[in-house]
């Protein structure tokens, strides 16, 4: 198997594009595909191996051909050279090996049932375990190729990866595993004050990392992508949106009084004047009869 550097956040930063990734796990996939034809041959009781597709057969026909015909080249070149040979393949060109992968699965299913049916229940439940944790496995790394290409924000990284990335080159080490062991314990050694200032640095990344994950979540929420969202998030922008209804909702009653009390007012004032009015008249009309019968 090839082996996992540690340290993910620093070692994130020299991935290469996404399609150097797809080519490479092709790679990993046919490594793990030999790896498990070799265990099959040392442990016959074990369970049958799922069968590769057209794809990935015509990959083992073709990468020891330009192997052998381009050896300087490195192993992840060759898949996507491969990758570019099976596109520009006819469909009659692809039906052998996608014809020979139907036959594959068809045995696949009868050695498989044949597999399970010689198994305790003990076994059987083993087996769901494992299935289940490797279902989980993958569902996490299809999500992180999302997050990643949706470009969600790198994690802060602490005090040490950042001391870490910056003396990496000049550690003491044959191997990467050697430095990160002489780098930890150099970071050990370092006085107080010499760590404080990658600490520092690691608050900035904090707050880096804080403001473009927030600016990331309202995008996503934007785009219909809330289950994205930290539950945190959604948490305090759902209160964020009640109080703002209902300071809305109290605005519109208050402003609805105003106008009903407003309103009741100027209807107040106008009857008030009528009434005033009404009595002038009616003492005008009282003096000119009086007039009249003098």
């Amino acid at each position: 198997m090839f082996p996992v550097p540690m340290f993910g956040i620093f070692f994130s930063s020299t991935t290469s594009s996404i399609s150097s990734v797809y080519y490479f796990f092709h790679f990993n996939l046919l490594y793990q595909h030999k790896s498990s034809v070799k265990c099959l041959t040392s442990q016959a009781s074990g369970p049958p191996k799922r069968p590769l597709n057209g794809y990935m057969r015509f990959v083992m026909q073709q990468q020891p051909i330009i192997t052998r015909q381009h050896p300087e080249i490195k192993s992840v070149d060759i898949i996507r050279k491969i990758a570019q040979q099976w596109r520009t393949l006819s469909p009659e060109q692809k039906r052998p090996f996608e014809e020979a992968s139907v036959r594959a699965r068809e045995q696949f299913k009868v050695d498989l049932q044949r597999y399970q049916a010689q198994l305790s229940p003990a076994q059987a439940q083993q087996q769901a375990l494992e299935k289940r944790a490797r279902t989980a496995k993958r569902k996490a790394i299809r999500k992180k190729r999302e997050l990643t290409s949706l470009g969600k924000p790198k994690r802060p990284r602490s005090a040490f990866n950042i001391f870490m990335s910056e003396h990496f080159e000049e550690a003491r080490g044959a191997t990467t595993q050697a430095k990160m062991k002489s780098l930890f314990e150099d970071w050990k050694n370092l006085f107080s004050h010499q760590k404080q200032v990658y600490t520092h640095l690691a608050e900035d990344d904090k707050i880096r990392y804080k403001n473009e994950m927030k600016s990331w979540e309202d995008h996503m929420v934007e785009i219909g992508r809330e289950d994205l969202v930290r539950e945190q998030s959604l948490s305090i922008r759902k209160k964020a949106t009640g109080r703002s209804t209902t300071a809305s909702k109290k605005s519109a009653k208050t402003k609805t009084k105003a106008k009903t009390k407003a309103k009741s007012t100027s209807t107040s004032t106008a009857a008030k004047k009528t009434g005033v009015k009404g009595k002038a008249q009616a003492a005008r009309k009282t003096k000119s009869s009086s007039t009249k019968n003098t």
